[in-house]
């Protein structure tokens, strides 16, 4: 368990820690995703919060994946990441 959870910098273990900005900007476009209407000027608006979402989750997931501070934060940026990609490409799809 310490190789899977304990913090390379600080020795003690990390499991979560206070969100980052980009966490904090993936939440708050989500909620605006979320609550805006879904037709007229609201649908645009939505759509650009989803968009804006979905950017900052990659961010994390990438800055997780190569900056984690113990392998499980690492792997938890690679899972994101994949639930992103994975999203992205089933939304082209259709």
């Amino acid at each position: 368990m310490d190789w899977l959870l304990v913090d390379r910098t600080t020795g003690r273990y990390t499991v979560a820690q206070f969100p980052n900005w980009s966490l904090w900007v993936f939440i708050v476009a989500s909620v605006l995703a979320w609550a805006l209407p879904h037709s007229g000027a609201g649908l645009v608006a939505g759509l650009v919060a989803g968009l804006v979402a979905t950017g900052a989750i990659a961010w994390w997931a990438v800055a997780e994946l190569c900056l984690g501070v113990n392998p499980a934060r690492r792997m938890l940026g690679a899972v994101v990441l994949a639930v992103v990609v994975g999203g992205v490409i089933a939304a082209i799809a259709g």
